[in-house]
């Protein structure tokens, strides 16, 4: 209905306009005189004329005014009406001229207080529709007749809520985002809002319409009441038409240039066009909007944009009067925005920004709806050149260009250092206090570590004092309890450092390979408690208490003999903690100190007896079982052990001791030492091939090194050097001093590059053992310069009483390399007995007076000098324990009955059992002995027997004639290891002569390995490697026995 009225009031405008134009034009027609073509204007006859022109725009002017004050604008029904219009052209003449005739308000300041009163009580009266005077008031005042609705016909309607509140504000503008809604019609335009406008309501836009139909009563929510049924309400009143409701809301106003101080606004007359088609009946006030309007053209659409140049808006710009003018309504909260822009604007000096009025507007509803703030980036979102302004408003430096740039730079300074200050006293503050608890959580640890590693020292000083009292008592009473009834403790525990055990393949099976143990149960005054380190399945006991129970037949010579009493005499146990730490490769000395239940059982098979504990290689551990236990050790403190078990260690007990050592040196810990060393030894012996390196902490061939020196090429000039000066001036130093400076200028290139491990597995380059070998330690020895060397091995007891006893002896079987043992033939035949039986008893003694007791191993080494084809006998090594040889030794004496002399060098037996009767021709034999050589192995490896059950492998070996004869005390013997992987086994083959021994021994493997490999199959085994060395031994051994027949038959 705005845009209607609007529309008329142009309407006269332009007529007052045309009027007054027309005046101004006979005034200066006047004073003007206009010739053509020689002849002069009539002036009077173009005045007539154009005073006949106003007086008819006066009168139309006149009817047109009576016409519209006539008509009553009333609420249509909302019904579909054709909408003929007709297109009023727009003519906008200059109104600089047009008089401002506006009435003046009610309230002036000559009034009397009674008269003030009655003016704002009828201003009350106005502003409030609901009133029931509110419609006389505006007769008696304004001459307008309000339809009265509180007389209804036809169906009554329940009363809806009046809505309360002010009639004009902020919300008179619709915001941007819901334009065009149905929700949200035009809002009314009524009396007050034009009173407060300053426009009467003779001069305001109004049109007096008449009602085209039965108009109908509506109904009127509160803003805030959003129910179902009201919103249906609602759109039963305002139709969706978005495109002619947006056309209306947008519709513009005349704005002016510059506000002039008085004005004249009148109404014009409708057209005839118009006038013809208004419809006949009362009329009422109501908005026209598109659905009870004619249609009209769409109007241009005017943004009402205005320019902020330098933070500050002209006021007298026309774009912002426009702006200003055509939102009045709404102008308080607008005013406030505006400062914020401006204030903004010169905050960050930006020089020119572009408000988009709409948006403004819109910025300033979705405040008041949704209650949000007037940020920065919403300020700025009102703005048409918002990107330029957003990027000049992000650009660093900008604030503090604008106004009250220099104290937001100070305050920004201050705050700044303020808060670099603070955060810097904090983060000390946080450092000092992190730093007084981690002191405190590490002292509290380190008290705690303190206090547990205390008694830990107390409870293993404790452990070792108990060992060194029943040490003593057993050194006291051996001569006794080596005699009478005794239970021994055999736990075969490998005492390695943790380091070593990780790096050795199927540890647990190398701690059961010595279950040959069990055989001392054939001293009927001895019963044995073995602690396995795995789970042995039924058929594994089953075996052993077979083959233990053979005792009774190999005394007998009968095999169908009853078993043997010494099944009952042994026990075997395997801790429980084996089956919490599978993958933590522990000793069985760890596993039992972890194991209350087996240690119960063992207290309980031992109470009342006497009995000691037998280990491997020691450990810390062993003496905390045997104070668990209460029974003393035979063997060596932990700390004795590793002290003396090292190569450096051994080495100074051989010197000790006497025995002859290969030339070299020991305790060598840096590179600078090695290669002195190293020089020093290969200029003393011109004559080593090649010199080896040993690690002090490795066990076996795996810390052992080698290089070859004959790829010196000064090799053959030390020779000479050596030739010239003799033996006996080669041992002074200034002999020596040539050679020397060369050795040690062609040592690092000569390791560098000639140097290897032997064992690649474990340290694959010379760079990786150098590494190790500085780190732990370890000696030089030179290696013999003999293409015939033999290393043989001896088992000594030292007794606590001080005796040493030699239990086993055999030479060494080696395996690829020849360095790694992989068995042994007993009795050796190498080394002189006498001469075996010295070099033993002296290291024996040696050991013994370094408390060094229990079961030691020696290994030597002999060759032939090859200057002076004189016999050798080199002390190399010596290991701390129980031998897998002695384990073996051990099984073999069970299943022949006899006895192994060291001393003597022979594997004596009882003579075969004959079961028939001696005949009248023959003569009744002498009661005699007879010998027997033996061939053991207790790491034979071969993974294909994991997949045949021992049950199907001992079949296989009777169908191939592998199997011991009792009666004659000979034949082959197997040693089992576990039940679960069953890739190791060791095996001993008993002949009366040592070359039928080795042939039985090699023949056996080599039907074990067809039987159960495969062309395509054949696994990882050491089989075909022992297989050669035993080829080899067997030659030597024939043509040492040729040599021999030879000899006997010159003597003879």
């Amino acid at each position: 209905m705005s845009d209607i009225l609007h529309k008329r009031d142009e309407l006269g405008r332009i007529l007052v306009q045309v009027q007054n134009d027309l005046t101004e034009l006979k005034k200066s027609l006047g004073r003007v005189a206009v010739c053509e073509q020689g002849q002069t204007l009539d002036i009077q006859a173009l005045d007539a004329a154009i005073s006949r022109t106003e007086n008819g725009i006066k009168t139309r002017t006149e009817e047109y005014l009576k016409t519209v004050n006539k008509q009553v604008l009333t609420l249509p029904i909302i019904e579909e009406l054709e909408k003929k219009t007709k297109k009023i052209a727009k003519w906008r003449p200059p109104l600089e001229t047009i008089p401002d005739v506006r009435p003046q308000r009610y309230l002036t300041a000559g009034t009397s207080p009674g008269e003030k009163h009655k003016a704002a009580f009828t201003m009350r009266l106005l502003y409030n529709p609901a009133h029931p005077k509110n419609r006389d008031l505006m007769h008696q005042t304004y001459g307008i007749q309000l339809p009265d609705l509180q007389k209804k016909t036809g169906t009554t309607v329940g009363t809806q809520k009046v809505v309360m509140g002010p009639t004009v504000g902020s919300l008179a503008v619709v915001p941007t985002g819901f334009q065009g809604s149905h929700l949200y019609p035009p809002p009314p335009l009524c009396i007050a809002s034009l009173v407060e406008k300053g426009l009467p309501p003779s001069a305001a836009d109004l049109c007096l319409v008449r009602t085209p139909v039965k108009p109908k009563v509506t109904y009127l929510h509160q803003r805030e009441d959003g129910s179902p049924n009201k919103i249906g309400q609602i759109h039963s009143i305002f139709p969706k038409d978005t495109s002619q409701s947006k056309d209306v809301m947008q519709a513009p106003r005349i704005s002016h240039p510059e506000r002039l101080p008085t004005r004249t606004i009148v109404t014009p007359p409708p057209s005839a066009a118009s006038d013809s088609k208004l419809p006949q009946g009362p009329a009422r006030l109501t908005p026209l909007n598109s659905q009870c309007a004619p249609a009209l053209p769409p109007a241009p659409v005017s943004k009402h944009c205005f320019s902020i140049v330098g933070g500050q808006i002209d006021p007298c710009a026309a774009d912002f009067c426009a702006f200003k003018e055509h939102y009045c309504l709404s102008w308080g909260p607008l005013v406030e925005l505006l400062r914020q822009l401006e204030r903004l604007m010169r905050e960050y000096a930006v020089p020119h920004a572009r408000v988009c009025g709409e948006w403004l507007v819109a910025l300033v509803q979705s405040c008041e709806l949704d209650c949000r703030g007037r940020d920065m980036e919403h300020l700025l979102s009102t703005l048409e050149n918002k990107e330029e302004v957003w990027e000049l408003v992000q650009r660093p430096g900008q604030r503090y260009k604008g106004e009250g740039g220099r104290q937001a730079a100070v305050v920004r300074i201050q705050a700044c250092w303020r808060c670099h200050q603070a955060r810097t006293a904090y983060l000390q503050k946080q450092r000092r206090k992190w730093a007084a608890g981690t002191i405190a959580i590490s002292w509290l640890l380190h008290a705690q570590v303190g206090r547990v590693r205390k008694s830990l020292q107390a409870t293993r000083l404790c452990h070792l004092e108990n060992y060194r009292s029943r040490a003593e008592y057993l050194e006291a009473n051996w001569s006794h309890l080596s005699t009478s009834r005794r239970t021994i403790i055999h736990v075969p525990s490998l005492g390695y450092s943790e380091q070593q055990r990780r790096s050795l393949r199927g540890f647990n099976i190398l701690q059961n390979t010595q279950m040959g143990r069990l055989c001392d149960v054939r001293d009927e005054n001895v019963e044995v408690i073995y602690v396995c380190p795995v789970q042995l399945g039924e058929d594994l006991l089953h075996y052993y208490t077979q083959l233990l129970g053979l005792q009774g037949a190999v005394e007998t010579g009968e095999p169908t003999a009853l078993p043997a009493s010494c099944t009952k005499r042994f026990t075997i146990l395997t801790p429980e903690a084996y089956q919490h730490f599978r993958s933590q490769k522990m000793c069985v000395s760890t596993l039992l100190k972890y194991s209350p239940h087996t240690l119960r059982r063992i207290k309980n098979l031992i109470q009342g007896k006497q009995a000691y504990l037998v280990s491997g290689v020691p450990h810390i551990d062993d003496l905390a079982v045997a104070d668990e236990l209460g029974v003393p050790i035979l063997g060596p403190e932990p700390a004795v052990a590793q002290l003396y078990g090292t190569k450096s260690g051994v080495r100074r007990i051989f010197i000790s001791a006497g025995v002859t050592v290969p030339p070299g040196h020991g305790d060598i810990y840096t590179l600078q030492q090695l290669h002195e060393c190293l020089a020093q030894l290969m200029t003393d012996h011109l004559d080593v091939q090649c010199w080896l390196f040993k690690m002090d902490g490795e066990v076996g061939s795996r810390g052992i090194a080698y290089c070859d020196v004959p790829h010196l090429s000064f090799r053959p000039w030390a020779l000479q050097q050596y030739h010239r000066h003799g033996p006996q001036l080669w041992r002074m130093a200034w002999a020596q001093e040539p050679v020397l400076i060369k050795f040690l200028e062609a040592v690092p290139a000569l390791l560098a590059s000639y140097a290897k491990p032997f064992n690649t597995s474990c340290y694959p380059t010379w760079t990786c053992f150098l590494e190790h070998f500085l780190k732990e330690g370890g000696v030089i020895e030179a290696c013999p310069s003999s293409d015939s060397v033999t290393c043989l091995t001896v088992d000594l007891l030292v007794e606590p009483g001080g005796e040493v006893h030699m239990l086993s002896c055999g030479d060494q079987l080696h395996g690829p390399g020849g360095l790694q043992v992989a068995g042994y033939t007993v009795p050796q035949t190498s080394v002189c007995s006498d001469t075996l039986y010295s070099i033993c008893m002296r290291v024996g003694h040696s050991c013994q007076q370094r408390r060094i007791l229990g079961y030691l191993s020696l290994d030597l080494v002999t060759f032939l000098e090859p200057s002076s084809l004189e016999q050798q006998v080199w002390a190399v090594d010596l290991d701390i324990g129980y031998s897998n040889q002695l384990a073996m030794t051990q099984l073999m004496l069970l299943m022949t009955g006899g006895t192994l002399s060291c001393r003597t060098g022979r594997l004596e037996v009882p003579p075969p059992v004959r079961s028939n009767k001696p005949t009248a021709r023959q003569k009744a034999p002498k009661a005699s002995v007879t010998t027997r050589f033996a061939v053991m192995s207790s790491q034979l490896l071969h993974t294909n027997l994991s997949m045949v059950r021992y049950s199907v492998f001992f079949q296989m070996c009777k169908a191939q004639g592998i199997g011991f004869d009792i009666k004659e005390r000979q034949g082959s013997v197997f040693a089992l290891h576990d039940s679960v992987k069953r890739t190791s086994l060791g095996m001993a083959t008993i002949s009366p002569d040592l070359q039928g021994a080795l042939l039985t021994f090699a023949r056996n493997l080599s039907i074990i390995h067809q039987e159960i490999s495969a062309p395509n199959m054949q696994g990882e085994t050491n089989f075909k490697d022992l297989i050669k060395n035993i080829e080899k031994v067997v030659g030597v051994t024939v043509q040492n026995s040729v040599k021999e027949h030879k000899e006997e038959e010159k003597s003879e």
